[in-house]
Parts: C-alpha cells; structure tokens; sequence
C-alpha cells in the first residue's frame, strides 16, 4: 500500500494557455473532465478563481459520495491555478494546474502534493469497500483521464472552451 505523496502527468492540448486557463479556472465545469467530481458550486458569493475563495465539490466513487470545500490557494492566469481541500479523515491535499505555452498549444501539468498525510485507515476502507488497491494508481489514472477531457473541450469543440 503506497502512501500518496506527490505526482504530477503532463500533456499537450491544442489550445492557446489563455483558453486552458479559463476552462480549468471556473471550477463549476470541473465535473466535465473529472472521473470523481459530480458538482463543484462557489460559495460565499464568489462567481470566479481567486486566492481565498472557496467552493464545494461532490465527488463520488462507485457508490460512495462525499462533499468537500476546496478553497483556491493560486491564480496566476495562463501559467498557474491550484486548491487545497481537506477532508475529515482524507488529509489535505493541493491540486494544481500548472500550463507553459508549446509550439503546438500549452503544456500542461496536472499534479497534486499531500500537505497533511491521508490516514492509512483511508486506504484500507478504499481497499475493503470499494476495491481501490493503489490509491496512487486510481488518483494517477484520474488525472491523465481528466487531461484528456479538458483537451477534448479546448480542441474539438472550441466553442464549448468559453464560460
């Protein structure tokens, strides 16, 4: 069973870093390019990224659903966005998206990095009732699933890019 600590999967969309940004910036579509991500909402009256703000998400794994509430820790537009959340029992965790222009769109990078160990009890639930066996693995493969998506938004259907 491997503790989570860092990873990070990188790829080329074909789109400018500007249009990238501005999909994975407005956590609200975050649900059209995540595998566990059902909903994503900003709350306390904010409508768009900035450090500090705060939104729920809902995710869900097979049967299981659960809220939390992210809060954004950078926004640098065209190169930067990330979100730390904390779940009771899960740890805290920082996601970022970090994009570099490329001579065929932007490259970007989707990592996350364990601020606050997730409890090994954690793991043995996943393993016992949802048959997650390598968390790492299952989070790993869920990043390079939702790079994918977003590069299907940003490329094939431009007009879908824009919020």
């Amino acid at each position: 069973m491997q503790r989570l600590g860092h990873d990070e999967v990188s790829a080329v969309l074909p789109s400018s870093p500007s249009t990238v940004f501005r999909v994975i910036s407005d956590v609200t579509r975050t649900p059209e390019w995540s595998p566990q991500v059902v909903s994503c909402a900003w709350l306390d009256g904010a409508t768009e990224a900035a450090v500090g703000a705060r939104f729920t998400a809902r995710n869900q794994l097979r049967w299981l659903n659960w809220p939390n509430t992210p809060v954004v820790t950078a926004v640098d537009p065209d190169r930067r966005f990330a979100f730390s959340r904390t779940e009771r029992g899960g740890g805290t965790m920082e996601w970022s998206y970090r994009l570099q222009p490329h001579e065929a769109g932007t490259l970007v990078t989707l990592a996350y990095d364990v601020l606050s160990p997730v409890p090994l009890g954690l793991h043995v639930v996943l393993r016992l009732l949802l048959g997650v066996h390598d968390l790492h693995a299952d989070l790993h493969g869920n990043m390079v699933v939702s790079l994918n998506r977003i590069s299907d938004i940003v490329a094939e259907r431009p007009e879908h890019a824009q919020t």
